[in-house]
C-alpha cells in the first residue's frame, strides 16, 4: 500500500514546488533544488553545450537552460548546506528510465536510485 501511495504523495509535494518530473532518481538537493529532468534533453549532468549567450536553452529558446539555473541556485540558496551546494559538480549516472514514476524517496532508501545501467563506467 505504501509503495503505491508514496509516489502520489511525492508528486503532489514536489511537482508544484520544483516541477518534479518523477524520474525516480531525484537529485534536487544536488542541483540547487532544480529538477534536471525539466531539461528537454533529460540530462542528469549539464549543461549540454547548447546554451545560448543569454543563458537560454538551445532546444527551447523561450526557457532558461535548466543547468544554468541549477548552478546559480546551488551557489546562492542559503537554505542548502555547503556540502549540498558543492554537489552540483558531481557526475551522475544516466537516468534509469525503468524507475520513472516511482518514488525517489523509496528508491533512495532501497538503493535502487544508485544502480547504474549496465556498461556505464562513471561514478556517482
Amino acid at each position: 500500500m505504501l509503495r503505491s501511495l508514496l509516489p502520489i504523495v511525492e508528486h503532489a509535494v514536489k511537482g508544484p514546488v520544483w516541477d518534479c518530473q518523477m524520474c525516480g532518481q531525484c537529485v534536487l538537493h544536488e542541483t540547487g533544488m532544480t529538477c534536471p529532468m525539466t531539461c528537454p534533453k533529460t540530462l542528469r549532468n549539464g549543461p549540454c553545450g547548447g546554451v545560448a549567450v543569454d543563458g537560454a536553452c538551445e532546444v527551447k529558446p523561450e526557457m532558461q537552460c535548466v543547468w544554468v539555473k541549477a548552478n546559480h541556485r546551488a551557489e546562492n540558496l542559503p537554505l542548502l548546506p555547503q556540502s549540498w551546494r558543492d554537489e552540483i559538480g558531481h557526475l551522475r549516472a544516466p537516468v534509469n528510465n525503468s524507475l520513472a514514476g516511482d518514488s525517489s524517496w523509496m528508491n533512495l532508501v532501497s538503493g535502487a536510485d544508485r544502480k547504474t545501467p549496465t556498461g556505464w563506467k562513471g561514478s556517482e
